[in-house]
């Protein structure tokens, strides 16, 4: 397995642009939102009277952050910590009268309009189209700019 010093690197080189940047601190956010919203919808049978937590957005999250663990642990809590802020959001919305469906769907079809347009601008093609783990790092990479912002090791 590569270091998380050589992903971040190798993903840092096709985000360079500054609108390709700004696009990707808007998108990478709301896809990992809505895709979480798409697997809210998975749900795991569980006998009563166990609580109705247990869904395919925490699962999902479960994998990642065991990803996230063998690549950088303090990154993994910070990713614990947003993905347990975007499964509030997620709760809240899922008892709305919104749909989280129709809105996981909308999010997810721009916030992928909004990165190839940003590669566009970029002229280089998504590193995912190169090594699919790299739909991971997206996330850690803008997290890891926040840490390096905040001056907190990885």
């Amino acid at each position: 397995m590569r270091s998380i010093e050589n992903l971040l690197a190798e993903y840092d080189e096709s985000h360079g642009h500054p609108v390709n940047k700004l696009l990707h601190w808007i998108c990478v956010p709301l896809i990992m939102f809505s895709l979480l919203g798409l697997f809210w919808y998975l749900r795991v049978p569980l006998p009563e009277p166990a609580p109705r937590v247990l869904n395919g957005a925490v699962i999902l999250i479960a994998f990642a952050l065991i990803y996230y663990m063998l690549l950088a642990p303090r990154l993994a809590a910070g990713m614990l910590l947003v993905s347990g802020v975007m499964l509030a959001v997620l709760f809240v919305v899922d008892r709305s009268d919104l749909s989280l469906a129709g809105l996981s769907i909308g999010i997810f079809i721009l916030a992928w309009i909004g990165q190839f347009i940003g590669h566009h601008v970029e002229g280089r093609k998504p590193s995912f189209l190169k090594d699919v783990q790299f739909l991971l790092i997206g996330p850690l990479w803008l997290l890891a700019f926040v840490y390096r912002r905040l001056r907190i090791a990885y």
